[in-house]
């Protein structure tokens, strides 16, 4: 379901929401519903960085998830993966432990669909909604609030949030129950995967060639070929620029939750399976913290 950015404007209200996970998503989305006029109240297991927040935005800051989620409408968490998300919500200091009854609990993680729906029932017995609504676009869409949001969950909780939603989202879309997020998000995964090794192939060879890789790119992005991708990384690769976005270590953990599930649906991912394993060469020659499209790298070095 899409949302109409008309009737959400329409429809907004302030509310009292807590935000989980301050890292380079979360930070900048926490602030941008400080912006839109809610009321905040932030954890980070880094002190420093929710002090940080804090200063940044003058919101209110807790000392655990669950002091954060007291009272809050909405608890939002953006956190690494299952296990940190288990600890941020389930455990006896974690958020469900201090939500309210009829609040709403939205994931942004990129996790498993399991875990979404282990969420998903475990805040219904609490009388408390939830949504699976991991984001695309990375630090920059999270920075410029153009985010693109892919949801899980009951349509009556979709409607709720949505309008908070819009404080960060290019586009937003409820596509099923509890988990359907997260399958999105592993499909998102998948083609990004596949097209960030086409594309470091095309530099690589570009370079071999003898053209000129800025005309070259300059044209092809306009025709068949083009993408977010080539737009935004062919000028950074071609400069062995790898400080930009999306982490190796961080793809990896999400191709590994795509391919676990891969396994238990009978989807055959040979392509992501290959460019996993490239990641890993990245990660083994210390690349872990280089954005995916240092997988140029790894041609580079083969050559």
């Amino acid at each position: 379901m899409k949302h109409n950015k008309k009737s959400v404007c329409r429809r907004l209200r302030m509310a009292k929401v807590a935000f989980i996970g301050l890292g380079v998503m979360g930070f900048p989305m926490a602030g941008h519903l400080a912006r839109a006029g809610h009321e905040v109240c932030v954890y980070n297991r880094t002190h420093e960085k929710a002090q940080r927040w804090v200063q940044e935005h003058a919101g209110a800051l807790a000392a655990t998830p669950a002091d954060a989620a007291q009272g809050a409408d909405f608890v939002f968490t953006c956190v690494g993966n299952d296990g940190d998300l288990l600890e941020v919500t389930n455990s006896p200091q974690g958020v469900l432990a201090g939500m309210k009854s009829g609040s709403l609990l939205i994931d942004h993680t990129t996790a498993s669909a399991d875990v979404a729906r282990t969420l998903d029932s475990l805040s219904r017995d609490r009388g408390i909604g939830f949504l699976d609504a991991p984001v695309s676009g990375g630090q920059a869409g999270a920075e410029g609030g153009v985010l693109s949001i892919m949801i899980g969950g009951a349509d009556v909780d979709y409607q709720r949030a949505a309008p908070v939603l819009e404080a960060y989202a290019r586009s937003q879309k409820l596509l099923g129950p509890a988990g359907s997020g997260q399958l999105a998000k592993m499909v998102n995964q998948i083609a990004i995967a596949g097209l960030v090794q086409g594309l470091a192939e095309a530099v690589h060879f570009v370079q071999r060639s003898g053209l000129d890789g800025e005309a070259v790119f300059d044209v092809i992005q306009h025709g068949a070929a083009g993408s977010w991708q080539m737009v935004n990384r062919h000028q950074t690769m071609l400069e062995n620029k790898y400080d930009f976005g999306f982490a190796v270590d961080w793809m990896r953990k999400d191709l590994q939750i795509a391919l676990n599930e891969a396994r238990n649906n009978g989807a055959r991912l040979p392509v992501t399976a290959l460019v996993d394993q490239f990641y890993a060469d990245v990660q083994a020659e210390g690349g872990g913290r280089l954005d995916t499209s240092s997988l140029l790298k790894r041609l580079e070095k083969e050559g």
